[in-house]
């Protein structure tokens, strides 16, 4: 079979290479992908700026998307032809996360990525494609909509008639616009991009701030909300947008912290104790998030956004495409 390795880090260092075909274990199945999308964390991981202390070779990507081809010896969740996606945190089923957990995620030099055409994985690891959606649109699912989940409904306890407040165009703040709106939700969605504002507003977005003509966004969102701030961010800038964020949100609201994208600094704590924020990491979910979010994908139609596509011998120039930006929802590769 074909597989993506990275023998040293560095995307040019990305080599396709063949191997045999895995055979299930006990308690495994194999599992033939048709697609993978990809995360900005593939980045900084080609980068060396993920895990600075990687098993190499490491076969890189966490999402994926196939169907099961080989069963192993005890398993009786699975059958030969199911169409599933591997959790990205294999280890993670339910409940809190702990640093066990934490260590059993995919694509990242600890356990292999899913940018290959067969792997085996334990039967708990799996879950299953909701609805109809293709092999390309669920590949997008494992990481990004997790996450957008986790922080809306998981933390956030998003409602109806609350106020979300989204960060650029990229996978986790596009899904966060469509899972908002689903639960009823305002949203409030930022962009330097008149063009993917007019997009995200089809997607559902009641209000839209061009960061670019409007740097003081945050006052914006302010204005939008009548002073008071928005219930919840999806912030997924990071150091560079987290002052700004915990200015637009209200009284003891939720800034769900995702992302590392903008560099800065000029953080003060202060308005984090003075208005009681909430201040949550969020680190993608578990195995339980990801099927409960696949069932209100399921009952809503809900059609993940892919940006453009590429071929598996293309695996290279589709980095580099999401390295320039200029994306609007999921990047895939297909198998």
């Amino acid at each position: 079979m074909k597989i993506y390795r990275y023998p040293k880090l560095g995307l040019e260092n990305l080599t396709l290479a063949e191997c045999d075909e895995p055979k299930p274990a006990p308690g495994e199945v194999v599992v033939k992908f048709h697609a993978a999308s990809l995360n900005y964390r593939d980045l900084l991981f080609a980068d060396g700026l993920y895990n600075l202390r990687p098993h190499l070779p490491a076969v890189p990507v966490s999402d994926g998307a196939g169907e099961i081809t080989a069963i192993g010896e005890g398993v009786t969740k699975w059958k030969v032809g199911d169409r599933v996606c591997p959790s990205f945190f294999q280890g993670w089923i339910e409940g809190p996360r702990t640093a066990e957990k934490s260590h059993s995620a995919l694509g990242a030099g600890e356990l292999d990525g899913v940018l290959r055409e067969y792997g085996a994985f334990y039967e708990e690891g799996l879950v299953r494609i909701p609805g109809d959606l293709s092999y390309a649109e669920a590949a997008t699912l494992p990481c990004a909509a997790v996450t957008a989940w986790h922080a809306l409904v998981s933390v956030g306890n998003l409602k109806a008639g609350d106020t979300v407040l989204t960060l650029g165009t990229g996978g986790v703040s596009i899904f966060a616009i469509q899972l908002a709106k689903l639960m009823g939700a305002r949203v409030i969605a930022t962009s330097s991009s008149d063009e993917k504002l007019a997009r995200v507003r089809t997607l559902g977005a009641d209000e839209t701030i061009n960061y670019r003509t409007t740097p003081d966004w945050d006052k914006e969102a302010l204005r939008l909300t009548h002073g008071v701030g928005v219930d919840m961010v999806v912030e997924v800038g990071g150091a560079g947008t987290l002052a700004k964020s915990v200015n637009a949100t209200r009284v003891e609201g939720l800034v769900a912290l995702i992302g590392v994208l903008a560099s800065g600094g000029g953080f003060d704590p202060m308005r984090v104790l003075m208005k009681s924020i909430h201040l949550q990491g969020i680190f993608v979910g578990s195995r339980r998030m990801f099927e409960g979010m696949n069932k209100a994908i399921t009952i809503n139609g809900l059609k993940p956004v892919i940006d453009k596509t590429f071929a598996f011998d293309q695996a290279r120039e589709a980095l580099e495409y999401m390295r320039s930006g200029s994306h609007f929802g999921k990047i895939v590769i297909t198998f």
